[in-house]
């Protein structure tokens, strides 16, 4: 291990993030019983400039009125580049009680965009007395967040998660698609034509990148890296391949644009029985061998030692956490 040790993730279920509209005030409820771990209110991109003030005064009066009981609450306020956004924050924390617990920034590009939020939040809770400081998640979905990945989840101690927001960092990466993640037709490879047979299309994920940037952007800062959305809310099989991927290279969770998709992310983020019971079976292997003095063990054929503690204790804490 680096003599540099980073910061421990919030230690709190974030398997599906469900987004409803703040325009949509009659979908509130349903939100607040459905089963995802993180509600995020949107003030943003579903919301029509003309509804902004309207939404926005939805969005308080479900804070103040619903019983989201343990569930994560965020509002995804508007871009820094709008005159929406200072006015969602200032609302939000001027007239709502203490229940909002995040607010997300979208199209996050560096870490002064979030220097930028922090000052205002932190003005107005001094001046509201406020005892419970907002914490923020953002979403990368430009080339410039792509870039400063890193800069930008250490920008406040208020960061506590960053999400991929595909459709947005395709357009700003002059992506030649309209999908909103997932696999795309025209990123494939084939075999050599000098090997014999048919040579078939082999498909790649054009995700993988900037995925990979924001795990490891996340856990040296220690928040928690969180999958966006799918567009596709019909193909069920798309987005299981999509989140096993994301949750294989060290993802969280992932949002849900669709009620139909909580149960999908919650069956990949949520470790099974079978591999609860391996993890502690590897942790019982390793504390007979350590018991004898061994820096190692032979478990079902394989070598394990500590790198193999480690990511079992993954597994076992991750599922203690969701069971409390």
């Amino acid at each position: 291990m680096s003599f540099t040790v980073p910061p421990t993730a919030p230690a709190r279920p974030n398997r599906c993030q469900l987004f409803g509209p703040g325009s949509r005030p009659e979908l509130f409820a349903k939100m607040a019983s459905s089963e995802a771990d993180v509600i995020n209110l949107d003030l943003e991109d579903s919301v029509a400039p003309a509804d902004k003030a309207a939404a926005r005064a939805n969005i308080i009066k479900a804070i103040n009125d619903i019983d989201w009981g343990k569930k994560t609450l965020s509002v995804r306020i508007n871009g820094l580049d709008t005159e929406f956004w200072y006015r969602d924050v200032v609302d939000v924390l001027e007239q709502a009680g203490e229940r909002i617990d995040l607010f997300m920034i979208p199209k996050a590009g560096n870490a002064k965009d979030i220097y930028t939020v922090d000052a205002l939040a932190s003005a107005i809770e001094m001046a509201k007395g406020r005892k419970k400081k907002v914490g923020f998640e953002v979403i990368i979905e430009t080339a410039l967040g792509f870039r400063n990945v890193a800069e930008i989840a250490s920008s406040s101690p208020r960061m506590q998660a960053m999400s991929l927001g595909a459709a947005d960092f395709a357009a700003s990466m002059g992506m030649q698609t309209t999908g909103i993640g997932g696999t795309q037709e025209n990123y494939y490879m084939l075999p050599p034509k000098e090997l014999e047979g048919p040579r078939d299309r082999v498909y790649g994920d054009p995700w993988h990148g900037v995925t990979a940037a924001i795990v490891a952007a996340c856990r040296s800062a220690g928040i928690l890296p969180v999958d966006g959305p799918y567009g596709d809310f019909s193909d069920d099989d798309g987005f299981l391949a999509q989140a096993r991927r994301s949750a294989t290279l060290g993802m969280v969770g992932k949002w849900a644009i669709h009620p139909k998709q909580i149960a999908l992310a919650n069956s990949v983020f949520t470790p099974s029985e079978e591999q609860v019971s391996e993890a502690r079976a590897i942790l019982a292997a390793m504390k007979e061998a350590d018991e004898k003095g061994q820096g190692a063990a032979v478990y079902k054929g394989r070598l394990i030692d500590l790198a193999s503690v480690r990511q079992a204790q993954v597994i076992v804490r991750q599922a203690e956490m969701i069971a409390g």
